[in-house]
């Protein structure tokens, strides 16, 4: 486990788990918090061994946003270049090779709910709430929003949910599909290990083709888009890993993955 003062990182067997630890703040964001999660994912993006990365919060929230009560203290000049760069936590959780899993298990608003929004997946506790937020204390935003949101909801509910910013609970969010899944609270961290493992043990050639294939397919028109895939799908389709998916489906039993 990698040594952070404001979040948990570990890495293991394919899996690596990003957990925002600051549970006596109910993880508001600060700069440090910032920073070392961008420093963590700019690593897990290139850690060609993992397959799923899930980013969740310590204790009874995901993340609310910016820790006003800490941000409000300080003076603020604008950011350098350096600290520019840390904004692309959404985009580092979108465009990593890894497909990304936001476990949101409390409050989840505004930064928090933009670094939400640029995973492939978000889960929900029952008991989690949303709320764009950023318009309640006076600024436009940052993190992705205006791009990730009307992309998962549609851009009439994204304008709703921005300028009105009410919040909204976990069944809701899973209603107008921004989360795939709402859990239990007390069933909440079993289910999420069993959809790990799921995806995890797939064939990582395939599941890492799939991400990129969805990258492509946001910059491409349908024709470049097809020719593209029918060409990777033909390198796929010669490698050891699906030569075994097929076998094992025809033989009834599990296929072995090599990765190969």
């Amino acid at each position: 486990m990698s040594s952070y003062q404001t979040i948990l990182y570990e890495a293991t067997d394919g899996i690596a788990r990003l957990t925002l630890n600051r549970p006596e703040a109910m993880n508001g964001m600060t700069p440090d918090m910032l920073r070392e999660t961008y420093e963590a994912l700019l690593a897990a993006a290139a850690d060609s061994s993992l397959r799923v990365l899930v980013i969740t919060g310590a204790g009874r929230a995901f993340c609310p946003g910016a820790d006003l009560k800490v941000m409000s203290g300080m003076k603020f000049g604008g950011y350098s270049p350096e600290n520019l760069l840390r904004f692309r936590v959404p985009l580092l959780l979108h465009e990593m090779p890894a497909v990304s899993i936001a476990a949101i298990n409390g409050a989840c608003a505004g930064a928090g709910m933009g670094w939400a929004c640029g995973a492939d997946i978000r889960v929900a506790a029952r008991s989690a709430n949303f709320n764009t937020a950023f318009i309640n204390v006076a600024v436009a935003g940052d993190m992705g929003l205006p791009w990730t949101l009307p992309r998962l909801v549609g851009a009439a509910k994204a304008r709703e949910l921005s300028f009105l910013a009410d919040k909204f609970s976990a069944e809701e969010a899973q209603r107008i599909g921004l989360v795939a899944r709402v859990w239990d609270d007390e069933r909440f961290h079993a289910e999420l290990d069993a959809m790990v493992v799921r995806l995890a043990t797939r064939s990582p050639t395939a599941l890492l083709a799939l991400k990129a294939h969805y990258l492509a397919a946001e910059r491409m028109g349908l024709g470049d888009y097809i020719a593209m895939e029918t060409e990777k799908h033909s390198r796929i389709r010669q490698l050891d890993d699906t030569v075994e998916a097929f076998r094992a489906f025809v033989e009834k039993r599990p296929p072995k993955f090599t990765g190969r």
